[in-house]
């Protein structure tokens, strides 16, 4: 969503960047083209007027202007402010209330209440082990009820029973009862919504808030509709009072412009992000990430958090072993593929990488897409268990089988089993060298030092509070150690604690080297 608004902050920042020193007319020339970017992207103008302001204040100084490298202090500013816009720090679903917590999502009519609902119910029972009721308020819209009761069919979620005929205050009511009576710690109230705001909308909002006393009134509003969504927040805030906002399709094309302004303009945080359909794919909210995406330097503490939650604990072990042992065979090269699909495919795992925002418009150039990783196991899928375990039996006569079966042809396949072969390599390179291997000692010796614990048979380690800088020294002193020279590679984060094997592989030729297991990249002419 923030790509537009990366581009141009970036280009903006990097200009101020590469000067020895700055003048307060250098600042204020980059400051008017920042003001241009935000309203570009559609942030609200009294939000922009605000942040420049403060930018500005704290930019042209004198402890500034002699500091060293006064640019980067510059993108530190406007870092900081960014995240202080977007709300300091992130703030998830309050349920520190007497059971059961009820729970009022409000909002317009297709702005995906009821979906956001669903997800919100199988987030609490999946990650916070809560025993959640859904009820659905909707007496007008067709369908509303009984498409609230097949998504808690698919989550395995409780659901008020419909009865005809009753009003919303009474669903509400009767909702919080039977949560009491069957021992749910949360009730979740998934009211009507309008095609615009009316006062007979706001009237059934504030009788259902008095009947059923909700502890949390999250607005769910659609990030692609901009700054109407801001004005909807405005009001409902002043006719119901909300307590936070969940924004929608935060994985579409829009400029974003919503949601940078709606904290700054409601004071109420934004709790949670829709991401995708599925009902996994919705996010806490965390400024300082986003803020870090938003002026391209990554946001590796999602990176991995996004893969502990898609790697299977026990096929990272199984991989680790056989990293040890120095082996790599087709299958775990299928295995490897399916796990960055999981999380995101090259866009969404290069996205959150420090710097590598440039790197998809080359990838774009070259004609790669995730559809690639899709080939690829196709191809896999296409040859015999022996051909998997023992690439080298793959003759002529074999590979143009594997052809006709896959939909692909000889050359793709070489590219493959080509790939495979470095990563086989460097898999070797790890697991021979020293005891319990060389990646194992490494990782094993910098999880220590930056506190993680574990090393890389351990668990999976705690990742709330550790900052993305230090997550980024692994790279740089993994290429210190001499991962990272021509024709070695960086494993990415294949070596983390718990092994990520979903990151590891040969390094991109072709683009200057250094980011993993993306297959297939041309050489340079």
């Amino acid at each position: 969503m923030f790509e537009n608004l990366q581009d141009r902050l970036g280009s903006i920042l990097n200009g101020l960047t590469g000067r020895g020193a700055l003048s307060e007319a250098d600042v204020s020339a980059a400051l008017r083209e920042v003001r241009r970017a935000l309203l570009e992207a559609d942030v609200a103008l009294d939000v922009v007027r605000s942040f420049t302001d403060r930018v500005r204040e704290k930019a042209v100084g004198a402890e500034i202007l002699k500091s060293i490298k006064p640019g980067q202090m510059v993108v530190k500013i406007v870092h900081d402010e960014l995240i202080e816009m977007l709300g300091g720090e992130g703030v998830g679903i309050d349920l520190h209330a007497p059971a059961p917590v009820v729970v009022m999502m409000v909002g317009l009519q297709g702005s995906g209440k009821t979906t956001t609902t669903a997800k919100i119910a199988h987030r609490l029972s999946t990650r916070e082990k809560k025993k959640v009721l859904m009820a659905s308020l909707d007496t007008r819209r067709p369908a509303a009820q009984e498409q609230l009761r097949q998504l808690g069919a698919q989550a395995s979620i409780d659901t008020l029973p419909v009865i005809s005929g009753q009003s919303p205050t009474d669903i509400a009511a009767r909702a919080v009862q039977a949560a009491k009576l069957g021992g749910h710690d949360v009730v979740i109230l998934d009211t009507a919504g309008r095609t615009h705001i009316d006062e007979p909308l706001m009237v059934e909002m504030a009788d259902i808030k008095k009947r059923s006393n909700p502890h949390e009134i999250l607005l769910v509003a659609d990030s692609l509709t901009g700054q109407d969504a801001v004005n909807l927040a405005r009001n409902f805030d002043e006719r119901v009072g909300i307590t936070g906002l969940v924004l929608t399709r935060m994985d579409g094309d829009g400029r974003g412009g919503a949601a940078l302004s709606m904290r700054a303009v409601t004071g109420k945080p934004i709790k949670l992000i829709g991401v995708g359909e599925k009902m996994s794919e919705l996010e806490e909210f965390h400024p300082r990430r986003i803020a870090d995406r938003i002026l391209g330097m990554g946001d590796i503490v999602s990176l991995v958090e996004r893969a502990a939650e898609n790697i299977d604990a026990e096929k990272a072990a199984a991989m680790a072993a056989k990293m040890a042992k120095g082996k790599f065979d087709l299958d775990d090269l299928a295995d490897q593929l399916r796990q960055m699909q999981k999380m995101g495919g090259m866009g969404g795992i290069m996205g959150m990488m420090p710097g590598m925002a440039g790197m998809k418009d080359k990838m774009a150039a070259a004609g790669l897409d995730d559809k690639l990783f899709g080939r690829q196991i196709a191809i896999i899928q296409s040859m015999t268990k022996a051909e998997r375990a023992n690439p080298d039996l793959l003759k002529h006569s074999r590979k143009k089988r594997i052809a006709a079966g896959s939909g692909t042809d000889a050359a793709a396949i070489n590219k493959l089993l080509k790939m495979h072969r470095q990563m086989a390599d460097m898999m070797k390179m790890m697991g021979g060298k020293g005891k319990g291997g060389m990646m194992k000692q490494m990782m094993s010796g910098l999880a220590g030092k930056m506190g993680l614990g574990g090393g890389m048979g351990g668990g999976m380690p705690d990742l709330s509070n550790v900052d993305p800088r230090q997550l980024e020294a692994l790279q740089k002193q993994a290429e210190a150690a001499g991962l990272g020279k021509p024709g070695g590679g960086m494993p990415g984060l294949g070596g983390l604690p718990g092994g990520l094997p979903g990151l590891g592989g040969a390094k991109l030729p072709g683009l200057g080297g250094g980011f993993p297991g993306l297959p297939g990249l041309p050489k340079k002419k």
